[in-house]
């Protein structure tokens, strides 16, 4: 089947780092096109010279949203594979990118810098809210988006199937924004007030076992477990292309790193393909 990535977001997000990215994994990038033009550059990737081509379009930044939907809906009806993968960041990260490399923001106008990109959010809210999927590259640097896009996108990750990843991190560096389900795992005793407990982390047995072994652990992965062999298969048959659970504690060091590798394992017994990360656990 022709695969489509349409990659789309705020302007200083990365779009450009990702188109990179999936040329280096062997997809054709055309970078920078105006929407307007993925009709036809689709009827020349699809046209019968073509064998199942893997397309990359890296759409131009755009003062018209019904463009845009337009030009995806029509690229949808083609019958190929079409994702469409939104790059946020937060508009303070966006200022200093943009202050940092001098660069004028293709909706720059008198009002200054700051509206610009708040305009442009609000412009381009609704191709968020339609994204098969959105990674916020506020706390991302170019290493971590380059690993992020070649987990989802390489020949690995090449599936039809909903592509599931389970993540742990500390809430006290911020709730990932760019996730479907957030379990929080504070409730549970936390490691770190032992001292010899306190350098290791999720993935260290001792930690394993102080956190897994909790009275109320057993039955709070069974009835977890339960709602994910619920849920995937009834997202996956709405068409959902990607799922991620996210397991935060406080510092994203022990129990949330525990009970992501716990759940992960018990899935994976299921015949679930996943991906785990774990954001925080290094810091």
């Amino acid at each position: 089947m022709s695969d489509f990535v349409v990659i789309t977001g705020m302007s200083g997000a990365g779009r450009s780092q990702v188109g990179n990215t999936l040329e280096d994994l062997g997809w054709f990038v055309i970078d920078n096109l105006p929407a307007p033009l993925i009709p036809k550059v689709a009827d020349l990737a699809l046209g019968p010279r073509t064998s199942e081509p893997k397309v990359a379009l890296a759409l131009a930044a755009s003062r018209n949203y019904a463009e845009i939907e337009d030009s995806l809906a029509q690229l949808r009806s083609s019958g190929a594979r079409v994702r469409v993968l939104f790059l946020d960041a937060s508009t303070d990260t966006l200022v200093r990118r943009y202050e940092s490399t001098k660069r004028r923001h293709p909706n720059h106008s008198d009002a200054g810098l700051t509206a610009a990109i708040e305009g442009e959010r609000r412009l381009l809210e609704p191709v968020r809210a339609s994204a098969d999927l959105v990674i916020d590259t506020s706390t991302t640097n170019i290493y971590e988006l380059r690993r992020q896009i070649v987990e989802i996108f390489g020949s690995e990750a090449d599936t039809d199937t909903m592509q599931i990843a389970l993540m742990s991190f500390g809430f006290k560096y911020g709730v990932p924004p760019d996730v479907d389900m957030v379990i929080d795992c504070r409730f549970l005793t936390n490691p770190y007030w032992q001292e010899e407990l306190r350098p290791l982390t999720g993935h260290d047995e001792a930690i394993k076992e102080f956190v897994l072994g909790q009275p109320a652990t057993p039955e709070f992965v069974e009835r977890l477990m339960g709602l994910l062999t619920l849920l995937i298969p009834a997202y996956e048959a709405e068409g959902k292309a990607y799922l991620t659970v996210a397991f935060g504690c406080t510092g994203g060091r022990h129990r949330s790193v525990a009970i992501t590798e716990r759940v992960a394992e018990l899935l994976r017994a299921e015949q679930i393909s996943l991906r785990v990360h774990h954001r925080d656990s290094a810091k």
